[in-house]
């Protein structure tokens, strides 16, 4: 793989540069562009970007922060470089219409040099290639002032970097260049990340045949006193296909929760009886229990050998003890919830997640507005399919429900979560434009089925 990675590398850049140029042409006129470059590969790709707009007619200056080495690849590209150079200063980045930030890519793992913060700080717009200088690829996290961006040519497919925050809100839009890597190459090159959607898991679809057992039943834990919890995630899961849905809740409580939902199924006899019922093999356990009842419920699920989707208080039961948690299929907390049950760290929320997936040996879904699902063998969906107006209480519990239902029709855990964010989101995306941007969670339920179609959709599509 070495040796023909090797010999590649030439028609790689070659191609990066050509098809970023492609990508601008397509999305700006003609402009007067500063093409900055490093010294490294990503500096490679601004000469060959350079030489391909020069070679469309566009006015190109090159500014380089360091010569490439002499033998080097970029050092090859540079010397294909007729055009202009001139001084890599503040002003001559101001001087230009637009200037290309091709100084570091996504390798880069030192600070930001004080010339390049300043230097992009004074461009009047700014197109990135593979990732804005100074931010991390792999977490989005900025090392340096990183001044942001109009556009992002991502080579290949897009990074954590482009995803998470705050890189995201760094990077404008991004855009993703072929480079036509031969398939042998970028079957080493595929890492274990991915932007969440419907090509990484398969909703199923309605058939003929079909049955409410076929189709999965969720069980879910009421507690006595914070019904609307647990009856967020009931809806949810009814709402988005689930066959049949059950609430396991205490006798005095039974009458508020049929009250509330005729259409529920309450049940009240303990749980260690609900659980004889082998039918009943996925549950939600955590939205609306106290820390008594959560304390008194998943250990009995997990005992049991049940698929537990844990949130809320069961995640407020495990605070400080998160290896409480062993043996549930998916946790579901917020940062918050996560700093409390593994501790507070300020690093990259990424890399907190995966070691909290690998030590639980569970499917780990943080929550916010860049959402990651994390398997415990390392795999990632980062989620950025969603709306502002999610973040109203009740929510997380409707994610919860959803989440059971896929689990319910026969998902593995990872693929399950992966899809109730995607579905999620899309439902509150949908409720965001019918109320002109504010929602509460009820209004979730009814666009649950159209985001479901809509995945379904994509699939078919696809």
């Amino acid at each position: 793989m070495d040796r023909a990675m090797a010999s590649a590398l030439p028609m790689v850049m070659e191609r990066a540069g050509m098809m970023a140029a492609r990508i601008m042409c397509q999305h700006f006129r003609p402009r007067s562009v500063l093409v900055a470059c490093g010294p490294g590969n990503n500096g490679g790709d601004g000469y060959v970007l350079a030489r391909h707009l020069a070679d469309r007619g566009w006015p190109v200056r090159v500014a380089a922060l360091h010569p490439p080495r002499e033998n080097s690849l970029a050092g090859m590209m540079a010397r294909r470089w007729r055009g202009e150079t001139v001084a890599f200063t503040p002003g001559e980045a101001g001087r230009a219409d637009m200037v290309v930030d091709a100084v570091f890519g996504a390798g880069m793992n030192r600070p930001l040099p004080e010339l390049v913060e300043q230097f992009l700080a004074a461009a009047r717009q700014i197109v990135a290639i593979d990732v804005p200088s100074g931010l991390d690829g792999a977490t989005g996290l900025c090392m340096g002032q990183v001044t942001p961006c109009c556009m992002t040519i991502a080579l290949i497919r897009k990074r954590p970097g482009h995803l998470l925050s705050p890189g995201r809100s760094l990077c404008g839009e991004v855009f993703c260049a072929d480079l036509a890597i031969p398939q042998e190459i970028m079957a080493s090159m595929e890492g274990r990340v991915w932007e969440n959607g419907p090509t990484l898991w398969r909703l199923s679809a309605q058939a003929a045949d079909d049955h409410k057992y076929r189709r999965g039943v969720v069980s879910i834990c009421g507690g006595a006193e914070m019904h609307g919890a647990a009856l967020f995630a009931f809806e949810a899961a009814r709402h988005v296909g689930a066959g049949l849905v059950r609430l396991t809740v205490p006798s005095e409580a039974a009458l508020l929760y049929r009250l509330a939902s005729p259409a529920a199924i309450v049940d009240t006899q303990p749980l260690g009886q609900a659980l004889e019922d082998e039918r009943r093999q996925v549950w939600v356990c955590g939205p609306g229990l106290g820390l008594e009842e959560a304390g008194q419920a998943l250990p009995l699920l997990v005992n049991t050998g049940r698929k537990i989707v844990a949130d809320a208080g069961v995640l407020t039961w495990a605070a400080g003890e998160p290896e409480r948690l062993k043996g549930v299929s998916v946790i579901t907390p917020h940062m918050g919830e996560f700093a409390r049950l593994f501790g507070k760290d300020d690093g990259s929320r990424l890399e907190a997640a995966k070691q909290a997936a690998a030590r639980l040996e569970t499917v780990v879904v943080l929550k916010g507005a860049d959402t990651l699902i994390v398997a415990p063998d390392g795999r990632v969906a980062i989620n950025v399919h969603a709306a502002p107006a999610l973040a109203v209480a009740g929510a997380g519990d409707v994610l919860s429900g959803i989440i059971g239902a896929f689990l319910a029709a026969g998902m593995p855990a990872w693929e399950a979560a992966a899809a109730g964010v995607w579905v999620h989101g899309e439902a509150g995306r949908r409720a965001a434009d019918r109320k002109a941007g504010w929602i509460v969670s009820e209004d979730l339920f009814g666009e649950l089925g159209p985001a479901r179609h809509a995945a379904t959709s994509f699939m078919v599509e696809e």
